[in-house]
């Protein structure tokens, strides 16, 4: 009951806010806590829609920033005019498209993207840090040298493993689980910062 009246909580307070989603707050607490989205940065956010992540970038990077987003799904968020979302694939699409797409390489590459559940945790799993590990792969060609991360991911098996390739890009690399987060929920959040891996 006590995780219900939780996540109640955080829905009627999306509603209110005028976010498009509850998961607004994991940014939310997120950035708080890292301070990632900072005022003029550019930031790219790969699974996006609704677009609760994209309107609290924008929020955060102000207008002299840029926001832009990529999903399966189209967004139904309002957002301001120095951030855009468009339908694709992030397999699909190149760095080049994403980067002119945010007019420029980022500073903070978001990533909320989640495989549909099946019921099978682990595949599940598996699926999931197959998303994180594009990430990583579009990482190089859309993020600027000393740019941040923040990506969810299922736990499971190979999540020390997805942790440690992150270290191997960045200089910091640490798990969060926000309290937004259900309680019963595996999702995690990759935060990492000082990227190193090349980029402009």
């Amino acid at each position: 009951m006590a995780r219900r009246v939780l996540r109640d909580q955080y829905f009627k307070q999306a509603k209110a806010d005028g976010y498009a989603a509850r998961s607004a707050y994991k940014l939310i607490e997120i950035d708080d806590r890292n301070r990632l989205l900072r005022r003029g940065a550019r930031v790219l956010d790969l699974g996006c829609a609704p677009g609760s992540w994209t309107q609290v970038a924008a929020e955060r990077v102000g207008p002299s920033g840029a926001v832009a987003g990529i999903d399966l799904q189209p967004t139904t968020a309002t957002l301001p005019s120095h951030a855009r979302t468009v339908v694709g694939d992030a397999f699909q699409i190149t760095p080049d498209q994403l980067v002119e797409l945010l007019g420029g390489s980022a500073d903070v590459l978001l990533s909320d993207m989640a495989p549909p559940t099946t019921g099978d945790p682990r595949g599940d799993h598996y699926r999931s840090v197959e998303l994180c590990r594009r990430v990583l792969e579009l990482a190089p060609g859309v993020l600027r040298s000393g740019g941040s991360l923040a990506m969810k991911v299922f736990e499971g098996a190979e999540y020390q493993a997805l942790l440690g390739e992150s270290r191997g890009l960045f200089a910091s690399v640490k798990g969060l689980k926000p309290k937004a987060t259900r309680g019963a929920s595996v999702e995690m959040f990759v935060i990492a910062t000082g990227w190193r891996g090349g980029g402009s």
